[in-house]
């Protein structure tokens, strides 16, 4: 192929060509030993990619939103301060609300006072299981352009605590029953930020997301009437991987998509993107504002419909405005001042995230047919087949941060000795662990820099 114009008039260059070129620069050394390097989710990245490598792994078209909100966490003890955090963050250039409740005991009328719901999308995530709550959400009063989305994950909440909230039917039952009494919200969730947090490699994430969405499509079409399924919610965790995680989002609805078309449900679905946990670290905390900012980055342009950033002190200090005001600000930056969300899926035909794209897709796709063929999600989680390789991932990622092999700066590199934090913590910033018996282990979200910050508080 020759490229030519007024400017220019250059033959194109093969790959093998690019190959012989590095191959002798290399001086005698192995081209596959010495570039080519293998990631954790056993993706080979090669130092270079033309448009031959779309021979290989051809693009897929990927519907992606044609544009994106910033969302507010809000977590609900009490409706009015929780009603006026909210207003103040719409005031300041929030587009969605996320509301967490963790009691039906609610008065929506209070929580959602003033604001417009004609043009806010408004997320309830419930903590809880209740007929009640349900009933009086079917009943309030919303413009039919109103958005709402409901966050309730059966499977999620057990993988997460190890138990049932009542029991499995009852459970599995009233995802069924919320979905026949609200109709036009999007209410169900598959919560795969659980997974990324907890150790699990993209592969894994993407396929128990799923293997899990495949359950709740099941119990949708088992009904003696069957249900019409939601167009999903699937909420993500991301890190500074940064291009890995935008291909990623990408992979997801690919998968979706395919899945969906087997079941005759809606192929879209809606992506609440947050940055991780996992890599957020309690000294040298203003890092954690730049690892944040390359984690919205990627998932805007991976195609994430909402995004709710993770304030830089979340792991240690109490919700405060400052927080909230710097994390909604970098949202506000990436959109007004670096231009993110003016084209509409950047990522396209890019070869190397197109590459990516395809085989975190193939890979995570003959995973979840190896989980459907040994049983399904339940299954395996009951048998504690994914707590397993969940933890085996995150004793290797913890293995290369102990090593120094995975770097985060201010915890295992560049350290900053005189750096202290015990009198700055607000909450506990550890692993919590809960007593008492549960039906299975549940999937538990750990830090990488845990254990080293719990020597130097220490010895503070």
């Amino acid at each position: 192929m020759t490229m030519s114009s007024k400017f220019y008039n250059f033959p194109g260059v093969s790959s093998k060509a690019w190959k012989q070129q590095i191959q002798a620069g290399l001086k005698g050394e192995d081209y596959n030993d010495r570039l080519v390097w293998e990631g954790p989710d056993h993706i080979k990245v090669k130092p270079f990619y033309n448009s031959e490598d779309l021979k290989e792994h051809p693009p897929h078209p990927v519907p992606t939103p044609t544009s994106w909100k910033i969302g507010q966490v809000c977590y609900v003890q009490n409706e009015k301060p929780a009603n006026k955090k909210a207003a103040d963050a719409l005031l300041r250039g929030a587009e969605s609300l996320y509301f967490i409740l963790p009691s039906p005991e609610v008065n929506l009328e209070e929580l959602l006072l003033g604001i417009d719901l004609s043009v806010v999308p408004i997320h309830l995530e419930l903590r809880f299981i209740s007929t009640e709550f349900t009933e009086k959400l079917s009943k309030f009063k919303t413009p039919d352009s109103a958005t709402f989305f409901i966050h309730m994950d059966v499977l999620g909440s057990l993988a997460r605590t190890g138990n049932w909230q009542h029991s499995m039917e009852k459970d599995m039952g009233s995802m069924v029953q919320i979905a026949k009494d609200l109709p036009v919200f999007h209410t169900v969730t598959i919560d795969g930020a659980l997974y990324q947090n907890a150790g699990a490699n993209r592969v894994q994430q993407l396929a128990y997301m799923l293997s899990q969405a495949n359950e709740y499509l099941h119990l949708f079409g088992n009904q003696q009437n069957p249900v019409n399924f939601p167009e999903p919610i699937f909420k993500v965790a991301v890190d500074s991987d940064y291009f890995f995680e935008i291909a990623k989002l990408r992979a997801l609805r690919l998968l979706w998509q395919t899945l969906a078309s087997s079941y005759n449900a809606p192929a879209g679905c809606h992506i609440v993107a947050q940055p991780s946990k996992r890599n957020k670290t309690l000294y040298d905390y203003n890092v954690n504002l730049l690892r944040t900012t390359t984690e919205c980055m990627a998932a805007i342009n991976g195609g994430a419909d909402t995004i709710c950033n993770l304030p830089y002190d979340a792991i240690y200090h109490k919700d405060n405005e400052f927080g909230d005001r710097i994390a909604r600000n970098q949202l506000l930056i990436l959109r007004n001042e670096s231009y993110f969300g003016e084209v509409s899926n950047p990522a396209d035909g890019a070869y190397y995230i197109e590459s990516l794209t395809d085989q975190l897709a193939e890979k995570a796709l003959h995973l979840f047919k190896n989980l459907e063929a040994s049983g399904g999600f339940l299954k395996a989680l009951k048998q504690h087949t994914i707590q397993k390789k969940i933890r085996e991932q995150a004793e290797k990622d913890q293995q290369q941060f102990d090593s120094g092999e995975r770097v985060l700066v201010g915890s295992n590199v560049y350290v900053n000795p005189k750096d202290t934090m015990k009198e700055n913590i607000e909450i506990y910033p550890f692993l919590k662990t809960k007593p008492g018996k549960t039906l299975l282990e549940p999937i538990l979200e750990k830090r990488l820099a845990e254990t080293m910050e719990q020597k130097r508080l220490d010895n503070e």
